[in-house]
């Protein structure tokens, strides 16, 4: 007799007997309390029953004819679809080696005849209560083990776990492809023989050892490893430890090849060179062209203590010329001819200094030197535009670290700009240059002019290549200047003052600050 009499999503109970008479006892006691009610009369029957339902309890009666409820109870254990059922025996047997062989089997509980309908009830919703959540809890560990593996199989780094000798026990599928050997063949091998050199020096020193036997977590970059072949390649990788109920069990490595990663940081560092190469170029270029612009100031300039000279030297052969020569006027004509000489030296050792290209490094820096060597470069500028300079240097200013040529070529443009702009404005007013400190660290230098002031836009366009406001500007000139403070490790921007014109600025880093510069700087 095998028959279905309720059905219940909930929990499914199995009730095994050869005596009708207890089954329909069983029936009558649980078939209101919500379960799923299954029958068998004899052991065959309920074996088929359990392994295609799966009940979470059974009731079972050990008595029985041809197979015992010992043999159904071993048997059912000893299936994987029924191994997880609460298995409660029935019996008029009450002695304690009955008890124990049942719990020996694999018994959850022992229920004696004749039947308590209240212990009944009790037992089978204790024993099904735990069954369902027993089975709930296993079917999240297989979805949480199902997830687990996803997302392992859907890494791109290779991923190890290893035990304290560095035994592989886990590989996922991007591990097995980054070595060249099938996760199969991984798992198993020592993971410093795989991918270290064989009769290494001094192997507790490989990367990996000391997670592995003392839990302490690496990392570390650029490291060479060796595929399953022998072929070695470039890595980074982390290690972490493994740990059980505080006991270290080895360590978790994550690893993945830099081939094509060092490839290209090789290739951006060869383009950010070339860049560099280039913005150096371009600043020579534009101090070249400055020096164009201002060739006829300074052959003024130069033609002053030539002529002078000249001139003393006709004296000097006229004083000669004389019976008696007054040899100490003599002498200082001489000392004045000596005296414009280095004058007209000066001046030139200043142009050949600023049209050079700069040597390679930085400098220590004192600025009321630089702007003041500014300031006589924009002299020629000064007389053209009728106009005039004013410094302004805070007292004990520090000393800045920095490349002269390159930021007197930036202070320059700004001057010359602030000039333009004030002399077509019609205004007479001084060009104001600045230097003070601004904030931690560093000094700032501004430039401040009483032109017509800036456009609108000027943020988004100012620094940009190519953009002047200028009719005859080239647009590069404070495209440059804002590449060449970067490279200072500063910064370089403008203001609106209140009362019209505008005030350029730049910082340095104070002398003995480190700074690091921009590895590409816009320019």
């Amino acid at each position: 007799m095998t028959e279905v009499v309720s059905e219940s999503p909930e929990v499914t109970v199995l009730l095994v007997d050869d005596n009708p008479q207890n089954l329909e006892v069983l029936y009558e006691t649980l078939k209101d309390k919500g379960y799923r009610l299954l029958i068998a009369n004899e052991g065959e029957k309920a074996l088929d029953l359990a392994h295609r339902h799966q009940p979470e309890v059974i009731l079972l009666d050990i008595m029985m004819p041809e197979m015992d409820g010992y043999e159904v109870c071993r048997r059912l254990k000893a299936d994987p679809e029924t191994a997880d059922c609460a298995i409660v025996f029935l019996s008029a047997l009450d002695d304690l080696q009955a008890k124990v062989k049942g719990f020996d089997l694999g018994g959850a509980d022992y229920i004696a005849k004749p039947f308590q309908s209240q212990e009944v009830i009790a037992r089978v919703r204790t024993h099904a209560r735990v069954i369902r959540l027993e089975r709930e809890l296993q079917a999240r560990n297989r979805e949480l083990q199902g997830d687990q593996t996803r997302i392992l199989n859907s890494i791109s780094e290779g991923i190890y776990g290893l035990d304290e000798q560095g035994v592989i026990e886990f590989a996922n599928p991007a591990a097995a492809m980054i070595v060249g050997a099938p996760v199969e063949e991984l798992v198993g091998r020592n993971f410093f023989e795989l991918h270290f050199a064989t009769g290494a020096e001094n192997p507790d020193s490989l990367p990996v050892q000391a997670t592995c036997r003392q839990g302490i977590p690496e990392n570390q970059r650029n490291i060479r490893l060796l595929r399953a072949d022998g072929q070695g390649f470039p890595a980074e990788y982390r290690s972490t430890p493994k740990q059980e109920d505080g006991e270290l069990r080895g360590a978790v490595v994550l690893f993945r090849d830099i081939t094509a990663e060092l490839a290209k940081e090789q290739a951006l560092q060869e383009a950010q060179a070339l860049v560099q190469e280039q913005r150096d170029q371009l600043a020579h270029t534009s101090r070249l062209t400055t020096m164009g612009e201002m060739a006829a100031g300074f052959a003024h300039e130069v033609n002053q203590p030539l002529t002078a000279i000249t001139n003393y030297a006709r004296v000097a052969k006229r004083m000669m010329a004389r019976d008696e020569p007054d040899l100490d006027l003599l002498r200082q004509t001489l000392d004045k001819m000596e005296a414009q000489s280095h004058r007209a030296s000066e001046i030139i050792r200043r142009i050949r200094r600023f049209m050079k290209k700069p040597a390679a490094g930085k400098e220590i820096l004192a600025v009321p030197v630089l702007l003041e060597d500014t300031r006589q470069f924009a002299e020629v500028d000064m007389r053209n535009n009728d106009g005039g300079i004013e410094v302004v240097i805070e007292d004990g200013l520090p000393d800045v670290l920095a490349d002269p040529i390159q930021v007197q070529q930036v202070a320059l443009n700004l001057i010359r700009n602030a000039l333009e702009a004030t002399r077509s404005a019609g205004s007479s007013v001084p060009v104001r240059v600045s230097a003070g400190r601004a904030g931690e660290g560093f000094v700032k230098i501004e430039v401040r002019d009483h032109g017509v002031g800036l456009p609108e836009d000027a943020e988004e366009k100012l620094f940009h290549p190519f953009y002047t406001t200028k009719d005859e500007g080239m647009g590069i000139g404070l495209a440059t200047c804002r590449s060449l403070i970067q490279a200072q490790g500063g910064e370089i921007g403008f203001e609106r003052p209140e009362d019209g014109g505008a005030c350029f600025y730049f910082t340095l880093p104070v002398a003995g600050r480190e700074v690091e510069s921009p590895a590409s700087p816009e320019a």
